[in-house]
């Protein structure tokens, strides 16, 4: 990790200060990365957490008057208030401003934030890829990036100064960043992301339906399969219920790919096909210690004992 011996930006706009905006604020403030931090959120309770935590240095109800004359807005809400965001701060923005944000479908944040925004302001897509279960101000904390990778998704035209100054924020608050286009990353995620918590929420919703006692005893008795996939399930509902309808056609098709895997188990164990079953763990056993490897298998583990999951948090 690389904190500048002076601020990047005089004014970030955190527009959301859920745990990833949240975060970001802290990681911000903790390494000194701009002199002035305003933060917007439509609650006016979230507002108010955010101001007991002392998270930023102006508070507005007003995205508009948050992103008047910053350097960086950086958007922290659930991709279904994209637009509206847009046009709101879209008058606001002064020439040169950089808009970024932290969502998980990348093709669709620039088809979303950029018909609103002026020619004369920069998009810089961006998505850290961290979180917890957990979502709000409270929920957030600064060293919620390093060791997590934050993947920056640009345009062939986008301004080569505006994405230095976002991945040098990036990397001051500790994450490793990495390049790819919009698409790629869409497809990567669905596999890497969003296909596992869509199972987790099916798995837990499948247990939830089963009779009372039946219920109480998985509950009982969750081993640790079944607890990492409540972990995962437990994730903000308002911002995956986005992630899958934005990234609908990349999480269908590798959908399509697991069902027909899932089939082929299916007959495996039907027809006691113990090879098939044996082959097919020790290739994903292979894969875990691939994971390892690259040391991406470090226990996602707060401070105070919350677990980091996929990049949860709301507004």
């Amino acid at each position: 990790m690389t904190t500048p011996q002076s601020p990047l930006f005089k004014r970030v706009a955190l527009i959301g200060i859920g745990l990833i905006g949240s975060s970001l604020a802290r990681a911000i403030r903790l390494h000194h990365l701009a002199e002035h931090i305003a933060i917007s959120t439509r609650s006016i309770d979230t507002l108010d957490k955010a101001r007991a935590l002392n998270l930023g240095d102006s508070y507005s109800l007003d995205p508009a008057e948050a992103a008047l004359d910053a350097d960086l807005v950086m958007i922290c809400t659930p991709m279904g208030a994209y637009a509206a965001v847009a046009k709101a701060i879209a008058p606001a923005l002064k020439e040169g401003a950089i808009v970024s944000d932290v969502g998980s479908v990348k093709s669709a944040a620039i088809a979303t934030l950029k018909p609103h925004l002026p020619e004369d302001t920069h998009l810089v897509p961006g998505h850290p890829i961290a979180g917890t279960e957990h979502s709000g101000p409270e929920a957030g904390y600064a060293d919620l990036f390093p060791g997590h990778w934050c993947i920056l998704t640009p345009e062939a035209h986008t301004d080569l100064a505006a994405l230095d100054l976002v991945a040098r924020l990036w990397s001051a608050c500790g994450a490793n960043v990495e390049i790819m286009t919009p698409e790629h990353h869409d497809q990567v995620l669905a596999i890497t992301s969003h296909l596992p918590h869509l199972i987790a929420y099916t798995i837990v919703d499948t247990a939830s339906t089963l009779e009372s006692h039946t219920q109480k005893e998985v509950i009982k008795f969750s081993a640790g399969g079944f607890r990492d996939f409540t972990r995962i399930a437990a994730s903000d509902p308002v911002m995956w219920r986005d992630v899958f309808l934005t990234n609908k056609s990349a999480v269908l098709d590798i959908l399509g790919r697991f069902r027909e895997d899932l089939d082929r188990m299916t007959r495996a164990i039907e027809q006691n096909d113990g090879d098939a079953l044996e082959d097919t763990f020790t290739r994903t056993r292979a894969i875990r210690r691939s994971i390892i490897d690259l040391k991406q298998h470090i226990p996602d583990t707060k401070p105070n004992g919350g677990a980091n999951g996929g990049p949860g948090g709301k507004k």
